[in-house]
């Protein structure tokens, strides 16, 4: 994913004239705009629903079920880390319980020092290394507290 970059309306205006044709276009348009923006911005609702002809509820629907989809910013590093079912048996969310405890956040939120944003992701399709997490994109197998911690180092040095 690409480093959060500012909204730009007629950029998005593009990226939606583009990939409206799309059989399932609010899927595709909502990644293009993540890719490009790191975020989907409010004012990226109302543009999506004109060009699909559909609710601007309906749109918002679809950001707001889909945890891949942020409605603001990231700041920091991002780290997701899997809380589907393989990797909650082997441990994932006693894991991230201790790790968010030990760096003062919680999901979907941003450390104190700005560093590392935290949010959940629900299968990154690594079962036969759970438990698993996405750091800036790249994936980790077998995660524990010692790897967690040598991430939120990593990003407090970026």
């Amino acid at each position: 994913m690409a480093a959060n970059s500012p909204f730009d309306v007629r950029e998005a205006r593009d990226l939606i004239a583009e990939k409206r044709s799309l059989p399932g276009a609010t899927l595709p348009i909502l990644h293009a705009l993540m890719e490009r923006f790191g975020y989907v911005d409010d004012a990226a609702i109302p543009l999506i629903a004109e060009a699909l002809n559909i609710s601007r509820a309906e749109t918002l629907g679809v950001v707001s079920f889909y945890h891949d989809f942020r409605r603001r910013p990231a700041r920091g590093r991002l780290l997701k880390i899997c809380r589907a079912e393989s990797c909650q048996s082997m441990g994932s969310e006693k894991i991230a319980h201790d790790f968010l405890q030990r760096i003062k956040t919680d999901w979907h939120h941003t450390t104190p020092d700005g560093a590392l944003t935290i949010e959940a992701v629900y299968c990154l399709g690594l079962c036969a290394h759970s438990p698993s997490a996405l750091f800036d994109g790249e994936p980790i197998g077998r995660v524990d507290g010692e790897t967690l911690d040598e991430i939120a180092a990593e990003a407090r040095q970026s």
